[in-house]
């Protein structure tokens, strides 16, 4: 008798593996928004009001660098519509600005720090526009749009991402299949987020946690933060979509404001965020926004590289690490060594395979169960009572099709959790 066919799993092509080893990015909101004291700008903000005094885009990129992050999404246009390129486009950018005597770049800027540290360069550019005039004509925006759109696919180098917001735009149609090709076209590599197209998806909250289990494969995801209506995607966009989780480093906000840094998120937060983002697969996307001088505040920069800092202490080295690759794969140690920590790596090349695993440890001559879960995806960390042992086994319960582990280390982590 003819056995019933598995199906094959959604796959990850080479720039969504890529993109999916970065694991930590840095989201930056910087605009005429920082110079207002405000979240969201209306675009009536005079471009006057735009003037850093110590812009300096090397400082944001390298304190990311030092901190263990390994890219970096700029907010080139928010939804006030202000540009900070000097865009053909429109009148409302860093150009009609005192800022450089109106020759300023910012995205240049921050696209040449990007390189000069070996960063990963991705743009935010909203689709809604609450200065240009022409939004009410969708013919005439789209247009509007696609140029700026193009200025910045052509003008700053290699890009890892481009960002497109859905707040503001729900219920509005765009020209995606012009927007999407676009991005095909100048920036085949990058990465596609959320809208049109994707090829990366919103983790569905703004407080970088992503659910457990976070499957890679998806069919929709929410539009923003203040619908739950679901994305009507272009029929191409790819079956395999990972999950980003976009958080900002001051509680609930993502620009720069005065006498705030009470807001700025403990090490302990940050950690917790880690574990429920980079934890359950997802890549983490973590906002530090200048201050009006165009640099990221002490406390802000501190309290990050504190928590690339944490990472490597928890993180940086094995207790034990196995080696083979195998359906059932153990850890031999050659002396008993308390461990409370498992990090997992599925080798995603051929699809999200392990439906179910088991992780047990030798405990006076039996395996006592430490962890049971459903997905590992790109990465899973386990947490549990501390234990002491010299033979860990982890057992894949479920799999669909030949399931591979890409590496398996176990950790005795002082946690600050």
């Amino acid at each position: 008798m003819q056995q019933p066919s598995i199906p094959t799993p959604a796959m990850p092509s080479r720039e969504q593996l890529l993109w999916q080893d970065l694991e930590l990015g840095v989201f930056c909101h910087f605009g005429i928004n920082t110079f207002c004291d405000q979240e969201w700008g209306d675009g009536t903000d005079s471009p006057q009001r735009f003037q850093p005094t110590e812009l300096d885009a090397h400082q944001w990129v390298r304190t990311a660098k030092e901190a263990g992050f390994r890219y970096f999404v700029l907010t080139a246009k928010h939804h006030d519509g202000f540009c900070l390129w000097p865009t053909a486009t429109t009148g409302y950018s860093v150009k009609s600005s005192p800022w450089r005597n109106g020759a300023g770049d910012v995205v240049k800027e921050c696209a040449e720090a990007c390189r000069k540290e070996g960063m990963g360069f991705g743009i935010y550019v909203s689709p809604w526009d609450r200065n240009a005039e022409c939004y009410a004509d969708p013919a005439a925006y789209d247009d509007f749009y696609a140029a700026q759109l193009t200025e910045l696919l052509t003008g700053y180098g290699p890009l890892v991402e481009v960002w497109f917001d859905g707040a503001g735009s729900e219920g509005r149609q765009y020209d995606w299949r012009r927007i999407i090709g676009l991005v095909k076209r100048y920036q085949p590599e990058a990465m596609i987020f959320n809208m049109g197209a994707p090829t990366i998806r919103w983790v569905g909250n703004e407080d970088g946690v992503a659910p457990y289990p976070c499957w890679n494969a998806a069919e929709t995801a929410r539009i923003s933060m203040f619908t739950e209506e679901k994305q009507r995607w272009l029929p191409e966009t790819p079956a395999w979509l990972p999950a980003e989780c976009d958080v900002p480093i001051r509680k609930n906000h993502w620009f720069w404001h005065p006498d705030d840094v009470a807001s700025l998120l403990t090490l302990r937060e940050l950690m917790d965020v880690y574990y429920r983002s980079v934890g359950h697969g997802a890549t983490l996307l973590l906002n530090v926004a200048p201050d009006r001088r165009g640099l990221f505040p002490e406390a802000d920069a501190q309290r990050l590289l504190d928590f690339g800092e944490e990472i490597r202490r928890s993180f940086g080295q094995p207790a034990a690490a196995a080696d083979e690759r195998s359906e059932h794969r153990e850890i031999h140690l050659d002396r008993p060594l308390t461990i409370n920590h498992a990090v997992l790596m599925e080798d995603i090349r051929f699809g999200e395979r392990v439906r179910e695993y088991a992780l047990e440890a030798a405990v006076e001559g039996g395996w006592v169960e430490l962890v049971r879960g459903s997905a590992i995806g790109h990465k899973k960390i386990d947490r549990f009572p501390s234990v002491t042992t010299d033979r860990l086994r982890l057992s894949i319960v479920e799999q669909t099709g030949g399931a591979s582990i890409r590496s398996f280390a176990v950790y005795n982590v002082d946690s600050i959790l």
